[in-house]
């Protein structure tokens, strides 16, 4: 839950329900799966910011995968009862952002991925000193 919406609603991110949100991201993480998402990628961020929990980034292969993509994403937050807060890049279809309150979703093409490099400012570099996350594995699905 980001920090607006938790002011809004008087509550933080970390009182909510551990349960759902890891339900919330085995299905999410499946949803991409199945409509076939390029290196998707999910980061715990709980230890580097405060607006929210994980960041997943996927790739697709073109614009229009990119946007079917993302709506696979809303559709499975929809399904679990979660609304996004809101989407951003749905138009041009290079980089979709979807805003699911503690978890965050970037589906791009790859060029963009690539110039933008988000895994890079959100893990540790090799050799850090204990700063940061790694990529978390997927879920497994069942």
């Amino acid at each position: 839950m980001t920090t607006r919406s938790a002011a809004r609603r008087g509550t933080s991110s970390r009182s909510r329900p551990k349960k759902r949100s890891a339900a919330l991201l085995r299905g999410l993480t499946a949803a991409l799966e199945d409509i076939k998402a390029v290196d998707v990628k999910v980061i715990d961020v709980r230890s580097l910011t405060d607006v929210l929990d994980t960041l997943i980034i996927a790739t697709g292969t073109s614009d229009r995968h990119v946007r079917a993509i993302a709506a696979r994403v809303i559709d499975q937050a929809k399904g679990s009862g979660l609304r996004p807060l809101g989407t951003e890049g749905e138009r041009e279809g290079e980089w979709v952002l979807v805003d699911l309150q503690d978890i965050v979703v970037h589906v791009m093409l790859p060029r963009v991925r690539e110039f933008y490099a988000l895994e890079r400012l959100w893990e540790p570099s090799p050799g850090a000193d204990g700063v940061g996350h790694a990529a978390v594995p997927l879920p497994e699905r069942g």
